[in-house]
Order: C-alpha cells, then sequence, then structure tokens
C-alpha cells in the first residue's frame, strides 16, 4: 500500500474518534429544563386552581364599583329587560329569593346587591361571551321594588314602610312619615340592614347648626324607630296640674315644671313638696325644699322621666285663706247693707 493511501486511511480514522467522542460528550451532559408557563393556573402542591372566568371577574368589579347611594336590587323586584333591536329578548322577570333572574340565551343569572346599570352591564358581558350577540345594548329597569323600602316606627304621625328610591336622610324619611308628634324624644334609632344588630343612635338637636350632624344617610331597607319623649307629671297645689314632656333636649328641672304648671297657689305647703320616683327597688320618695328653691336658696333639681312633682295643699293656709275671704265678704256685705 503506497504512503498516499495509508494518509487516507489515517485521517478517517481520526475523523471517526472526534466524531464519537462528541456523540459522548452530548449524551453525557445534562440537558436544560426551561419552565413551562402556563395562563391563568397557579401551581401548587395539589390540584391547580383555575383562574375565575371573565363573567366571574366582571360581577366581582361591578360588585367593587357598588356606591352607597345606588338603589340595588333585591328578592322580588320586578325587572324589565330589554336588547336593542332584538325584541325577542324582552321581558318582565321577577327576582327569586336567593336572587336570581332567568333570561332568554344565557339562563339564570345573579343579580342581588347589583344596581341597575351594573346589571345592564353584567348581562351583556354574558350575551358577548355566549356568543349569542356581538355588540349587544341591555337596559334593565325595575318596574316593582319589594326590598327598597324604609321603615319609620314609632312617635310619627304616620308609621308605615315607605319607598325609598335615591339617596336619602334622614329628615327626609321623617318627612315621609309625616313630621314627629307632639310626644316626639330627641332619640332616633336607625338599624341598619346589613347589620341589624347594631344600632345607631341620634339625638336630635333644634340648633339648626347642629342639626346638620344628625341628618345620617339612610339606606333602602333600614329601620328608623323615633323614640317618645319623657313626661314629668306636676300634681298637688298647682294652677294648671298636667303631665310635661321633657322636649328640652330630655331635660327639666323642678322650676320648670313649676312654671309650666302655671305656679304654685297661695296655700301650697311648699316645705312639704317631695318627688316620687319609680326605681328598680320600687317607689322613691325624695323629699324637695321647693320653698329654698324658689327663693334661689338651695339648687335647682333635675327630673327624670316619669317623676311625679307632688305640691301638698297647706290646711293652715288654708283656713287662714277662708278666713279673709269670710271677712272680705262680711266687709262687703256690710258696706252694700250700709248703702
Amino acid at each position: 500500500m503506497s504512503s498516499r493511501a495509508w494518509k487516507l486511511v489515517a485521517a478517517s480514522a481520526v475523523s471517526l474518534l472526534l466524531i464519537s467522542n462528541s456523540y459522548v460528550v452530548a449524551q453525557s451532559e445534562p440537558k436544560t429544563v426551561q419552565p413551562v408557563t402556563t395562563v391563568g393556573v397557579q401551581a401548587t402542591s395539589s390540584q391547580p386552581e383555575a383562574t375565575p372566568s371573565k363573567t366571574d371577574q366582571a360581577l366581582l368589579a361591578q360588585q367593587q364599583s357598588i356606591q352607597p347611594q345606588d338603589i340595588l336590587i333585591g328578592a322580588g323586584d320586578l325587572l324589565e329587560i330589554r336588547v336593542f333591536g332584538v325584541d325577542d329578548l324582552t321581558e318582565n322577570v321577577r327576582v327569586s329569593s336567593r336572587g336570581d333572574i332567568s333570561v332568554p340565551l344565557i339562563g339564570t343569572v345573579h343579580v342581588a346587591d347589583l344596581s341597575q346599570e351594573q346589571a345592564q352591564d353584567f348581562l351583556a358581558i354574558k350575551f358577548r361571551e355566549g356568543g349569542f350577540l356581538n355588540d349587544p345594548h341591555v337596559s334593565v329597569f325595575t318596574k316593582e321594588y319589594a326590598t327598597q323600602g324604609v321603615s319609620v316606627l314609632g312617635e310619627v304621625n304616620k308609621p308605615g314602610v315607605y319607598p325609598l328610591l335615591g339617596a336619602r336622610r334622614l329628615f327626609d324619611v321623617i318627612s315621609m312619615a309625616s313630621g314627629l308628634t307632639d310626644k316626639a324624644g330627641k332619640l332616633v334609632s336607625i338599624s341598619h340592614h346589613d347589620d341589624p344588630n347594631q344600632t345607631v343612635n341620634v339625638q336630635l338637636s333644634n340648633d339648626p347648626m347642629k342639626a346638620n350632624d344628625s341628618n345620617l344617610p339612610i339606606s333602602p331597607g333600614d329601620t328608623v324607630v323615633v323614640s317618645k319623649a319623657g313626661i314629668v307629671y306636676v300634681v298637688g297645689d298647682v294652677n294648671r296640674p298636667a303631665g310635661f314632656i321633657m322636649d328640652n333636649n330630655g331635660q327639666l328641672t323642678v322650676l320648670q315644671a313649676v312654671a309650666l304648671a302655671g305656679g304654685t297657689s297661695a296655700t301650697a305647703s311648699l316645705d312639704n313638696s317631695k318627688i316620687i320616683r319609680k326605681t328598680a327597688s320600687g317607689i322613691q320618695e325624695i323629699p324637695m325644699p321647693l320653698k329654698k328653691i324658689l327663693s334661689a336658696k338651695a339648687d335647682d333639681v333635675p327630673l327624670q322621666a316619669d317623676d311625679v312633682l307632688f305640691i301638698p295643699h297647706s290646711a293652715t293656709k288654708g283656713a287662714a285663706r277662708r278666713g279673709a275671704e269670710a271677712i272680705l265678704q262680711v266687709t262687703t256685705g256690710l258696706a252694700i247693707y250700709r248703702r
């Protein structure tokens, strides 16, 4: 074999050796695994959790955008649904006790606690996602409200349940009930429909500057109760015995009660006056130095609701008064007789 042939054989052997080494190195090197990214799926140790659908995401966004003054759809409401250009989809539906309605093509839809505008947008998304309409224009109108009333009870002229449309405040709903009665107190209790166990107490004020602070917003389903004012009774030897309403911010003193009763008579036994008060342990009699209070020698005493201020009659003063009246009558008679 010639030298040229030997050179060709040697070159071929070297080439085969290099190719074999390259293959072995490639097989021995570890492979780099690229991470697989799955849209909408989060890797966990257990089963992967699916992301909410577009419809669920839209519903969540709608609920988060609800404003306190919005009128919300509730169970029992009657809705009129219209789709522009599609008369067959126009119908009246009643919201079920679960807050659902049945709509042609898209089936059952939960609309409770959504406003009319939010329900319109949500139904439009359902029509688009189902492939029924490309660009639907949906309108939702509430024909009958079953859950949007506010209950106004207590010392109002016309207690009852009144429809609450739009944003309203405490003074608005009191006006719906024809205002307060003569026996109405200053305390108003408000129970919200979403938290009935939590009651908000509002103190009404005669001061116009402070009245706005008590004019709180009222939501559909709330209950407003106007309390009855406390009454103090003044009996005995006074000019006008009666019961008097504690309308002065719920406060009334002994002097104020006597003044409302027209003052004491000339035969009243001021030193024997007393307050009769009902307590948890029974009837309590509190001596009252009315003579000193009237002469500003003792502090005025505040009264409580249902207190009875008793001012007795003085037998001595009564006898003396009757004697003076008899003397006057005799003197007058004598004068007439002389003429």
